[in-house]
């Protein structure tokens, strides 16, 4: 039984979205990241915190993430935000997010 022209089925609609991407040059990639619940992601985290804020430019720092950060309260967005939405993450024993 032929699917009607106008009810693209889903797998049909993400070839035809996948297609006109490739068209424009870009290709797709997947990422696999630590989840923000994991206590290795917490230990992770308060680990490089406590490094930034120990360092000899914590201040500087800190100012910058206060002039990047955009807070809930500052009204410039709908929702809630935890900060910038790019986050370098480095794990333990790796040289580094760059």
């Amino acid at each position: 039984m032929a699917v009607p022209a106008r009810s693209k089925r889903s797998r049909d609609k993400v070839r035809a979205y996948r297609e006109r991407m490739r068209s424009r040059g870009l290709r797709p990639i997947q990422l696999w990241v630590l989840g923000v619940q994991s206590p290795a992601f917490a230990a992770e985290a308060h680990r490089q915190s406590l490094a930034v804020a120990n360092g000899p430019h914590s201040r500087d720092d800190q100012d910058y993430i206060d002039a990047v950060s955009v807070s809930a309260w500052d009204g410039e967005c709908g929702a809630a935000t935890s900060g910038p939405s790019r986050v370098a993450k480095t794990m333990p024993g790796s040289p580094g997010p760059w």
